[in-house]
């Protein structure tokens, strides 16, 4: 049961000038011998300093770690050949929007037509994770309830503190500039997938949408793959920091399977719940509280993913990823990104050199310097 659970990551990374510490629209002069190396792993995305990467269908945790970290390194050297480097943080802490170029393709330009400056302003980096589920149904099912756990996850991965050379005071200001696209933030449940696929018929009759990738959720059905796909996440700085969230959000699924094949229930919280946790999520990261929901109760966040880890605990074996769900003690006990974030702000006067420096720095952190055997 356990092997069907494969996984897939990808991850958005900002291309920086490291002696202005700016972010740079030359995603085409990596590109080309981005996609010699790694075919169809390396690609564009809307913002010409923004580069995509994303692993193969790994089986196991193991296999994510080894092929995520394969392409922060190839990456990051043809980056470094042509005097730039790469940063994996949500947003960027004062380069503007409004001087990024767009990349040419026909898909952006009929993005931009249609959102205008929503579109245009979206400077933010994300990390998306996907986990295989070959039942329809279940694949739904699963989504109904993982979506409860999406908040805690997202206070482990804050990364997004400054925006325009400003301090937020959130901790994942990324989320906030997300939420101006049309069908984004936690999804309603759904009773199965035909009343999911009737959503998605409608809109696209209506001229809502062309297809289902423009439902952008924090969590939702892929819409090509047989996966249930994690969104809502800032993108973590360390790779240990990203391998650990997948491993968790793989465990989720995995755990949630088990609880319908035994025909456990887990109740299901309506959208306006959770998005109360969310929001706290965003605000306040690791040092916030949450509702805890079933005991209608404020619970220290720290505490509700210490509970998670405890619900999740009995497949961990199974899937092989002990080790990697461990380091999510790490990230409790040292921070997130955003916090290490506004630590070199406070430590360095106010520098937004320094948080670059360091960003560019643990974006590199436990990744292989020699990208090839």
């Amino acid at each position: 049961m356990f092997d069907q659970f494969t996984l897939g990551i990808e991850e958005e990374f900002q291309i920086v000038d490291p002696e202005t510490r700016e972010l740079k629209s030359h995603v085409s002069e990596i590109l080309d011998e981005g996609k010699l190396l790694l075919g169809e792993k390396v690609k564009p995305e809307m913002i010409q300093s923004m580069i995509e990467v994303g692993t193969g269908v790994c089986a196991n945790i193991q296999e994510a770690r080894e092929d995520i970290s394969k392409l922060r390194c190839i990456i990051s050297g043809l980056a470094r050949n042509k005097g730039l480097e790469i940063v994996a943080a949500s947003t960027h802490p004062f380069s503007k929007w409004s001087e990024q170029e767009i990349y040419e393709h026909d898909r952006y330009k009929l993005l931009v037509d249609e959102l205008q400056m929503v579109a245009r302003s979206l400077l933010i980096f994300g990390v998306h994770v996907h986990v295989g589920i070959r039942d329809l149904d279940r694949r739904i099912h699963i989504m109904n309830a993982a979506r409860y756990f999406l908040p805690h996850i997202l206070a482990m991965t804050t990364s997004s503190p400054f925006w325009l050379g400003f301090n937020t005071g959130l901790k994942s200001y990324r989320s906030e500039v997300f939420k101006k696209f049309p069908r984004t933030d936690i999804p309603d449940h759904f009773d199965s997938y035909l009343q999911f696929q009737s959503y998605v018929d409608l809109l696209m009759k209506m001229n809502c949408i062309q297809d289902a990738t423009k439902i952008w959720w924090d969590i939702r059905p892929h819409p090509k793959f047989p996966t249930l796909e994690f969104r809502v996440c800032d993108i973590p700085t360390r790779v240990d920091d990203t391998i650990a969230v997948a491993a968790l959000f793989q465990a989720i699924v995995a755990k949630l399977s088990v609880m319908i094949e035994k025909n456990w229930g887990f109740r299901l919280y309506h959208r306006r719940l959770i998005q109360e946790n969310k929001w706290r999520a965003i605000r306040y990261g690791l040092d916030g509280m949450l509702l805890d929901l079933g005991k209608q109760k404020e619970v220290p966040v720290k505490d509700l993913i210490r509970e998670l880890l405890e619900f999740v605990d009995d497949v961990v074996d199974n899937l092989g990823s002990r080790k990697e769900i461990e380091h999510v003690h790490t990230i409790l006990d040292r921070g997130t990104s955003a916090d290490e974030q506004l630590r070199v702000f406070e430590e360095s006067g106010h520098d937004f050199n320094a948080v670059v420096d360091m960003l560019i720095k643990n974006t590199l952190e436990n990744v292989p310097e020699k990208c090839f055997d």
